[in-house]
């Protein structure tokens, strides 16, 4: 089994440590190291070039999404997920343009960011049900204000159920468990 490497970003030293100490359960993940800061994790992630970075949004010196774009800008393949107390739309917006591809919420149980952390150094997004729910009635609100455009291609109605179910914040192997669809977990 491969052992991912990780490197933990928040400005709190209880939480980072916590989570640290979690990760450190995971015979598949290795925490190879730490930052406090904006500046502190852009240094850090690029000089020891992790598999993932967990990114805080509130940081002091730098900002979570400028160290963000900075470390997707020099090291495309570090994988980034974010892990922060603020659900703003502005937050959640800059950073997955940034290039996070989690997004998750400190309310988290561990073994959620455990599966998360695993998605996201699989390719896979993933976001909190409740961010989600927040862009799809972004994305929502911002189409009822448009002029319509004709779909030539409509999804099936296996589709849309999906689609209805993920965007009430239902996980994909409760998506899948709800069709009875195969589902391989690792």
């Amino acid at each position: 089994m491969p052992k991912y490497s990780i490197v933990v970003v928040d400005d709190h030293p209880l939480l980072r440590e916590a989570l640290c100490r979690n990760l450190a359960q995971r015979s598949d993940f290795e925490v190879i190291g730490e930052a406090g800061d904006g500046e502190e994790a852009v240094k850090v992630a690029l000089e020891l070039k992790p598999d993932l970075v967990i990114m805080d949004v509130g940081l002091p010196k730098l900002s979570g999404v400028e160290a963000t774009k900075r470390i997707k800008a020099a090291c495309p393949e570090i994988a980034l997920l974010v892990l922060t107390i603020h659900d703003d739309e502005e937050y959640i917006l800059s950073l997955l343009e940034a290039g996070a591809a989690g997004y998750l919420l400190k309310t988290s149980h561990s073994e959620d960011i455990d599966r998360a952390i695993s998605a996201v150094l699989t390719g896979e997004m993933v976001l909190d049900p409740s961010v989600c729910g927040k862009l799809v009635r972004m994305a929502s609100s911002r189409t009822q204000n448009r002029t319509p455009v004709e779909i030539t291609e409509t999804l099936s109605t296996r589709e849309m159920e999906v689609l209805r179910l993920a965007a009430k914040g239902l996980a994909n192997k409760s998506i899948a468990c709800e069709y009875n669809l195969l589902f391989k977990s690792n």
